[in-house]
């Protein structure tokens, strides 16, 4: 059986100049990523990438798509990351299996042909985030757990966004084909990520925000420099930014988030920063 996913399409900015909230919000947001006992996708026309949560509780779960893509299973063409957000969790490759605890992540190179993934309780299930780019070469899977990363600290305590950037699948840290992926920790005290703002033309990313209160809600920024738009987003629910896009946000407290861009290249510093006085 197929597993069933949401196809979101590409929009200019011009498109998005004369989108009301709702609309705005029906096309760049997503919510309900973890569903116990469910994966639930997102395919987006963006770059193709597909992105969503895989929840198991009591039963083991996999994503099944195929004649979806034109392939005959999942990662023929494609690459797969996998970050844990949550309870611990096992993930079975092509029959070889790792334990994964929260913050622990996975890279899987194209022609794997089975991935399985398990919660070893299902009353506090593993949240694995998973985020796949079509790929043209294999490289060797990766796991990747976040004690074995060196982070890269960045801004801080006075302008409000100091953070730590943890790059899972990075050239630093794995090969891959154009998947890049990380995971940034705000300090307590700050609430802006990646101010200022940057754009990447080559490159467009998704945003998945979690670890955050109840009452916290995210400002995620988007649309052109000069004309800005925002989305509101709660605690594990993502954004989809195009490559025009800015990408940058703030919240009401301090949070963590997963970007994972692809496109071009994967050239992390490769970005155009915006002057704040250019900003509207």
């Amino acid at each position: 059986m197929s597993t069933p996913y949401e196809t979101r399409y590409p929009h200019s900015p011009e498109d998005i100049r004369h989108y009301s909230t709702e609309q705005l919000r029906k096309e760049f947001l997503v919510t309900d990523i973890f569903v116990p006992g469910e994966v639930k996708l997102t395919y987006t026309h963006y770059d193709r990438q597909i992105f969503g949560g895989v929840t198991p509780t009591t039963e083991t779960l996999s994503i099944q798509l195929s004649k979806e893509l034109g392939v005959s299973y999942f990662l023929e063409r494609r690459e797969l990351g996998v970050i844990n957000i949550g309870g611990p969790g096992t993930i079975v490759i092509d029959g070889k299996e790792d334990t994964m605890k929260k913050q622990d992540g996975y890279y899987i190179g194209k022609e794997t042909k089975e991935v399985l993934f398990k919660s070893d309780d299902p009353n506090n299930p593993a949240k694995f985030y998973v985020v796949s780019t079509p790929a043209h070469k294999k490289y060797p899977n990766v796991k990747i757990s976040i004690d074995e990363i060196t982070p890269k600290v960045t801004g801080e305590s006075k302008t409000l966004n100091h953070r730590s950037i943890y790059q899972y699948i990075h050239p630093n840290v794995c090969e891959s084909c154009q998947l890049q992926m990380g995971y940034t920790i705000l300090s307590e005290g700050s609430s802006w990520n990646t101010m200022p703002t940057h754009t990447h033309e080559r490159r467009m990313e998704t945003y998945l925000y979690f670890d955050m209160e109840d009452d916290t809600i995210v400002f995620h920024l988007m649309g052109k420099p000069d004309e800005t738009k925002h989305l509101v987003i709660a605690n594990e629910q993502a954004a989809i930014s195009p490559s025009w896009s800015i990408h940058s946000g703030f919240a009401t407290a301090n949070y963590s988030f997963i970007w994972a861009m692809c496109g071009e290249n994967i050239t992390y510093e490769d970005m155009d920063h915006v002057d704040m006085r250019d900003i509207r």
